[in-house]
């Protein structure tokens, strides 16, 4: 498993520059995966579907799944084969219960002793976005998030919302780094000469790991913690 320490200290010696720029996913990235709270986002989405199409849940599932894989998003499909109303999705797909995750006081130390500036580069909502991170109490370490609305609905791994979130928060993408959970969605950050970091589970095998993942772990916390060293104590 590659590690942060030498590895990421050849990065930066190269580039002469400390990180600046930090994108983190949201779902089963800034949290464990294993606390399954995305599961009940999944449910959800199935729920929704059968309601709005008229449609069992069986029927609703093999939409919401296909959609996935065709658009990116679930979401996405919906709006663009049946015109749904995307906030109103949003507002049902995560309307869950986050006692699942349990607060993170050590993350949040992590995140404040990172050099640079940090955002959330999700596909999910706003909404969704500021309840993860006030339940993790991590509100404060964030100056930005790039949601799918801001994305104009166009998802992770879309080329265009990278776009968007560099061109909106005036990101250099040399300086910068991304972790996801999601081995796809770092190769349009790679493309961009960002530095990628896999946040890997058990939804995701070992073979997906590729060139364009530059690091990967199973414990964000434990990995973060590494970074001050890496940089020379910042």
């Amino acid at each position: 498993m590659k590690q942060a320490s030498t590895q990421y200290e050849k990065k930066i010696d190269a580039r002469r520059q400390l990180p600046q720029f930090w994108l983190f996913d949201l779902d089963n990235t800034l949290y464990p995966a294993d606390s399954d709270l995305f599961l009940q986002i999944d449910d959800r989405m199935g729920s929704y579907i059968s309601k709005i199409l008229k449609v069992d849940r069986r029927e609703a599932r093999v939409l919401q799944k296909s959609y996935y894989m065709k658009y990116g998003t679930t979401l996405s499909g919906l709006i663009q084969n049946h015109g749904i109303d995307a906030d109103a999705y949003l507002d049902y797909v995560h309307e869950i219960d986050l006692s699942v995750i349990d607060p993170s006081p050590r993350l949040d130390e992590l995140l404040k002793n990172l050099p640079g500036k940090k955002y959330i580069f999700t596909n999910g909502s706003v909404a969704h976005a500021e309840n993860v991170m006030a339940r993790l109490g991590i509100s404060e370490r964030f100056v930005g998030i790039q949601d799918i609305k801001a994305s104009n609905y166009i998802p992770k791994p879309h080329p265009s919302a990278y776009s968007k979130i560099i061109s909106r928060f005036e990101i250099l993408p040399e300086m910068s780094i991304m972790l996801d959970d999601i081995p796809k969605n770092l190769l349009p950050a790679a493309n961009l000469g960002i530095t990628t970091v896999w946040v890997k589970n058990a939804r995701w095998d070992s073979h997906n790991l590729e060139p364009h993942i530059d690091f990967v772990t199973e414990n964000l916390a434990e990995w973060l913690g590494q970074i001050p060293r890496a940089v020379g104590g910042v």
